[in-house]
């Protein structure tokens, strides 16, 4: 890319998001209707998550969990900020997509392994587990669009295309009052 930007996301995690996208997308659509492809489309989900722990955890930079999980005073003051239009702006994940991202990706892990309990014979029609296994699913959903939310929000206020760089893996290069 040219000497106005610099690389964030890594292959392999631009890869993870637009397949945890897909997967979480027909996972959704088949809840009702197709079982069998519902029931994969889940392990895929797993799979991914388990990725992306490993990932977290050894990955680069800003694939990291220690670069973008913050404590619950900076996420706080973040927020403040953001209500107030006057956040910073994060060459990486800022306070809140971090937050986010463990959110969704509990909630995630959550419905995928309610969704697998209700495979098993001890627990198949058991009410909490597929109480919980929907519960989980739609608040996934009110995450994802709470998420879609704010890229377009962090997208607009910084002028950065947060959609596109998570497609080719580059954005801004940081200006002086940029957290790298």
């Amino acid at each position: 890319m040219n000497r106005g930007t610099i690389k964030v996301w890594d292959p392999l995690i631009r890869v993870f998001h637009w397949s945890l996208v897909t997967s979480y997308a027909i996972v959704w659509l088949t809840a009702e209707d197709l079982a069998k492809v519902h029931e994969w489309a889940g392990y895929v989900v797993a799979g991914l998550l388990v990725f992306r722990i490993l990932w977290g955890l050894v990955g680069p930079k800003y694939a990291r969990f220690g670069q973008f999980i913050r404590s619950p005073a900076t996420v706080a003051e973040y927020l403040r900020a953001m209500i107030q239009g006057k956040e910073q702006r994060y060459v990486g994940h800022n306070p809140a997509g971090g937050l986010m991202i463990i959110g969704l990706m509990l909630a995630l892990a959550g419905a995928v392994l309610t969704g697998w309990m209700s495979t098993l014979d001890a627990y198949r029609g058991v009410e909490w587990v597929e109480g919980a296994h929907g519960l989980l699913a739609n608040l996934t959903l009110l995450m994802v669009i709470a998420h879609v939310g704010g890229v377009i929000l962090s997208s607009f206020r910084h002028k950065e295309n947060l959609a596109r760089a998570m497609v080719v893996g580059h954005k801004r290069a940081p200006e002086p009052a940029d957290i790298v």
